[in-house]
């Protein structure tokens, strides 16, 4: 039976009446009558006469087709007295079809690895007809193991079933999977060294030159009119468009070279019998030890791993030191209460609490000393003054000697944080300098510390710089259909509570952009320096006054070629220093030659003339 759908009915029965087409909420009902005959039916029930005339010049037609198809002796030409001419003339022009109905078949590709498979799962031998792959293509993978450089030849590859699990099973099998892959070629390192050089490269996606010449030696070279015969398979995807280029050839990493590699690697050591008996399990702790301790020495001196462990300390520090301070406030107010309201400051209140221990040993020559910790001769006199009258209690001479032990304990944290965060400024000055020009040490280096490593923060981009430490409010507005927070840790820049409410978000996002910038530079710039983190830090201040005073601020491609045109002539300055002071050397030296020259001279002259008087006498 012909099937057709409601929309392509009603177009065809547009061509003979058009109001079909007209009506748009037209809905039809095709069904068969008691004598057999095609009825066309619209929604309000109506017999349609056009168009169940039509349906059942195609119902006559199919039934001619399904009688020519099965071969039968009678085929139904006239089953409609008005379609017996059509149907005539359809059928004459099928008759004259020749072809072979058959079922749908697999293609000789598939019907070969079906067939492999089928004898894998027998646990059989490969038939070599069987497993001759199509044409003259040829599939290899490249493993890089702990040894060396091995190249296999598969055999045969289950693209089919690659994720069965009874193909994912041989692969475990030793006897089985031998069958579908062979060890073309090997290529052991030299040395330790040259095997963490080679394993470095491959690492990051690199060819080198050893890689390089054994795939050349090893690979068949493929004809011009045949380039794509030879296949490599290997693990990584950048690996592979590193030898695509450097090799020109057909490079892939799909789930089927992954699957052998994966089998290769489970019985690496058995393809090669030096390696076997634990020598490969060695060769790969050997070489894991190497790879991460060069991973861990890699750029000693530019290693933020210590700037994201001083952050963290610094800013324990200061919560411990906060927590200290309250509590010998609060434990030393009780002897003298007035001392709170004169010395706000923990630090100096802590120096001063230090000092005086007993109020009662405050005088006139106290004041000196008090103006030093203070820095104000008036708040020293107001001290001294406070402890004449003071309402505290009186401490016996163990209770102020916790005290003051307590005391003395929060100052040397308080100098400890301090050299602690000089040292985060030096170490800031040598890894991100220009983002500590930028933004700070100690917001720059709670970037790095949140995003991991300034090469973690150098691939972010300046949206995700922006709500670094706002993951929480982000999640929480993207669940709840909220506002998204305007920045993170970018909050405790200055130039966030420089600018109006209004403009905070503004700032915010041209703040991040110039910290991503900055990050960049200092991850891949040879020489630190801070010349383009000044820069950004006076277009900052110029987007400020733009947005109070409508100023137009320079553009960020100009002031980027000045700063690079000003380290370029501050490079080349020294070497003409160097040319003009070798040059005045070179006339120095030539002058002092000269100099002896003519003394040599002036000597023989001289001795020549005492000759010649001698002579005469």
């Amino acid at each position: 039976m012909l099937e057709l759908y409601n929309d392509q009915l009603i177009d065809l029965l547009a061509q003979l009446d058009p109001a079909y087409k007209e009506d748009k909420a037209l809905k039809l009902d095709i069904k068969k009558n008691e004598k057999g005959m095609v009825v066309v039916t619209n929604a309000a029930s109506k017999e349609c006469t056009s168009a169940h005339q039509t349906l059942r010049m195609f119902d006559a037609l199919g039934d001619v087709i399904s009688a020519l198809s099965t071969n039968e002796k009678f085929i139904p030409y006239r089953n409609n007295k008005e379609e017996t001419q059509t149907s005539l003339s359809y059928a004459s022009r099928v008759k004259l079809i020749t072809n072979q109905a058959n079922k749908t078949s697999d293609s000789e590709e598939v019907a070969k690895l079906k067939a492999i498979i089928k004898q894998l799962k027998a646990g059989s031998v490969v038939d070599d007809d069987v497993a001759a792959s199509e044409g003259d293509s040829a599939s290899f993978v490249l493993f890089e193991s702990a040894s060396g450089y091995a190249l296999f030849e598969v055999v045969e590859s289950e693209q089919i079933a690659v994720l069965l699990d009874q193909v994912q099973q041989g692969v475990q099998d030793l006897g089985k999977f031998g069958a579908a892959v062979k060890l073309k070629a090997f290529s052991p390192f030299v040395s330790a060294e040259s095997a963490l050089e080679n394993i470095n490269a491959i690492s990051e996606g690199l060819v080198t030159d050893d890689l390089q010449a054994f795939l050349e030696l090893n690979l068949p070279k493929a004809k011009k009119s045949k380039s794509a015969a030879v296949t490599l398979g290997v693990s990584d995807k950048g690996l592979a468009q590193s030898i695509t280029d450097a090799l020109h050839l057909s490079v892939n990493t799909n789930e089927t070279t992954l699957e052998v590699l994966r089998g290769v690697r489970l019985h690496f050591a058995k393809f090669i019998k030096e390696l076997d008996h634990g020598v490969w399990s060695k060769a790969q702790l050997g070489l894991g030890h190497s790879y991460s301790r060069a991973k861990v020495k890699f750029n000693v001196n530019r290693a933020d791993n210590m700037i994201i462990q001083a952050i963290a300390l610094l800013d324990q520090l200061d919560k411990d030191i906060n927590t200290f301070a309250m509590r010998v406030r609060e434990w030393y107010s009780w002897h003298f209460p007035e001392l709170l309201k004169i010395v706000p400051d923990n630090y100096v209140y802590a120096r001063c609490a230090a000092f005086i221990q007993h109020r009662t040993s405050l005088s006139e020559e106290s004041i000196e000393e008090l103006s030093k910790l203070t820095m104000d001769e008036d708040k020293a006199a107001a001290i001294v003054a406070a402890s004449r009258t003071s309402m505290g209690m009186d401490m016996s001479e163990l209770d102020m000697l916790n005290v003051a032990n307590f005391t003395s304990r929060l100052i040397g944290l308080a100098e400890y944080r301090q050299q602690l965060h000089a040292y985060l400024h030096s170490k800031m000055g040598q890894v991100a300098p220009n983002l500590a020009a930028l933004i700070g040490d100690a917001v720059g280096a709670r970037l790095i510390s949140h995003a991991g490593s300034l090469t973690n923060l150098a691939k972010c981009p300046a949206s995700t710089v922006q709500i670094l430490g706002a993951e929480k409010a982000l999640f929480r507005a993207l669940k709840t259909r909220g506002n998204t927070p305007k920045y993170g840790l970018l909050f405790h820049s200055s130039f966030i509570g420089r600018a109006a409410a209004k403009n905070k978000g503004r700032i915010s996002r041209y703040l991040a952009n110039k910290c991503a910038i900055a990050s960049r530079i200092d991850s891949f710039i040879d020489e630190p320096t801070t010349a383009y983190g000044d820069q950004m830090k006076e277009q900052v201040e110029e987007r400020l006054a733009f947005y109070e005073s409508g100023a137009a601020p320079r553009k960020n491609v100009d002031v980027m070629a000045q700063v690079s045109e000003t380290l370029k002539a501050s490079a080349a300055a020294p070497l003409k220093k160097r040319k003009s002071s070798d040059k005045a050397e070179k006339k120095a030296k030539k002058a002092k030659k000269e100099d002896k020259v003519e003394e040599e001279e002036e000597v023989v002259v001289d001795k020549k003339k005492k000759k010649a008087k001698k002579n005469k006498e």
